[in-house]
């Protein structure tokens, strides 16, 4: 590199002003005249020489003025410049995001509860039984749901009715549930109410189910005039970002919170992402023993195994429970892997085994088996909303 670059504004400007000329020349030379061409050359290379003998600032300083009347001269404008500059921007922008989630990281959400109490998926709680809940204003909503991801629901009985059936549960554009309840009227007037809610989890379990409303038509719920139909807060499941960068460098360790594909589990059939605890490592086998505590080999894991101090943290005198630390149970379904104590999970060569948190209420390697390593898309990093107890880096979970 020439010093005088250093050294001398004037020719850095200069040197610059050369090279965006000559990129330009070399773009339009099939479509200027040849007499455009050689004058364009021809300041070039005079340009040119003068960079290579370094010369005087005021030398330089007159180069760059002629090389810019010989652009305005001879050089075709760009249509829609203004246009193209932010086209180019824009895809500069997306190439760089789209660089960043292929190779660093990658927003996630939380799709199911199977990682509760560790990571939530989407959560409701029904609150007609609370008779001191007063549904808050406007702008109260609105920031529960931007900081807590808390959505409020309510709809009060106008007279007396009760609760017919509910329709399917309908997803629109993959990211929001829609259900219909039809209300029956004194007089026999069938009214529906319709409701949207963020998407659920594997099941899409219908939202009148997980409040307690029937959807199979038996045993209606009455309801007097002024008593609230639906009155639930749906929670937002957990969002957090992927660490896909970790493991291009090392091997992912046992207990870390990992994310993978499930293109090539047959029992689960189709093509998503999900999220567990990583159990197995390739060649290991695993067994679940009627403490509900996991074997590695034969080697029981326990509170002084890393990531597991919670976990196996579970009162042994206490049935296990859904939503709560409880160990890794055993589960006595048809077709699961894992029923009992000498059942065996043999994890293959460059294959992984993972299981839920949320060992009474998840879909996991005790039932489908082990996943390829290639599946593995990355370490749970940072949940970034929202901004509840579980916010902040899952790297100690």
């Amino acid at each position: 590199m020439n010093l005088h670059w250093f050294s001398s504004t004037q020719f850095r400007r200069t040197s610059e002003m050369w090279r965006n000329l000559q990129k330009i020349r070399d773009a339009q030379s099939d479509l200027l005249p040849p007499e455009n061409l050689q004058s364009l050359d021809t300041i070039l290379q005079q340009t040119k020489t003068d960079l290579d003998l370094r010369a005087d600032d005021q030398v330089l300083a007159t180069r760059a003025e002629e090389m810019e009347l010989a652009a305005q001269n001879w050089l075709q404008p760009y249509p829609n410049a203004e246009w193209r500059d932010n086209i180019e921007v824009l895809l500069v922008a997306i190439a760089l995001a789209m660089a960043i989630r292929t190779f660093f990281t990658q927003p996630f959400k939380i799709p199911t509860g199977s990682m509760q109490p560790t990571l939530n998926g989407v959560t409701i709680q029904d609150l007609r039984e609370d008779r001191a809940f007063v549904m808050p204003g406007f702008l109260a909503r609105a920031f529960d749901v931007a900081v807590f991801g808390a959505i409020y629901h309510q709809v009060i009985a106008t007279a007396d009715c009760e609760f017919d059936h509910a329709d399917p549960l309908h997803h629109v554009a993959g990211v929001i549930n829609k259900q219909l309840f039809w209300i029956r009227y004194a007089n026999g007037l069938l009214a529906p109410i319709t409701l949207y809610c963020g998407p659920d989890d594997d099941g899409y379990e219908s939202v009148s189910r997980r409040i307690g409303l029937r959807d199979d038509v038996a045993m209606p719920r009455q309801f007097h005039k002024g008593e609230p139909i639906l009155q639930f807060v749906e929670h937002a499941g957990d969002h957090l970002f992927v660490n896909r960068l970790t493991y291009n460098f090392r091997h992912p360790q046992r207990g870390e919170i990992v994310v993978f594909k499930t293109r090539n589990i047959p029992k689960i059939g189709t093509d998503q992402f999900y999220i567990k605890r990583l159990i197995g490592l390739p060649d290991e086998t695993i067994t679940i023993g009627e403490d509900r505590h996991v074997r590695v080999n034969g080697v029981r894991l326990d509170t002084n195994t890393p990531h597991f101090e919670k976990i196996y943290a579970f009162d042994p005198a206490t049935p296990p429970h859904e939503n709560r630390y409880s160990g890794h149970t055993l589960q006595n379904h048809l077709n699961w892997l894992l029923k009992t104590p000498s059942d065996r999970l043999h994890v293959r060569p460059k294959h992984y085994a993972v299981f839920g948190d949320n060992t009474e209420n998840s879909s996991d390697s005790r039932y489908w088996g082990d996943f390829p390593e290639t599946d593995l898309m990355g370490q749970a990093w940072l949940v970034y909303w929202p901004f509840s107890s579980r916010f902040g880096f899952t790297g100690n979970r």
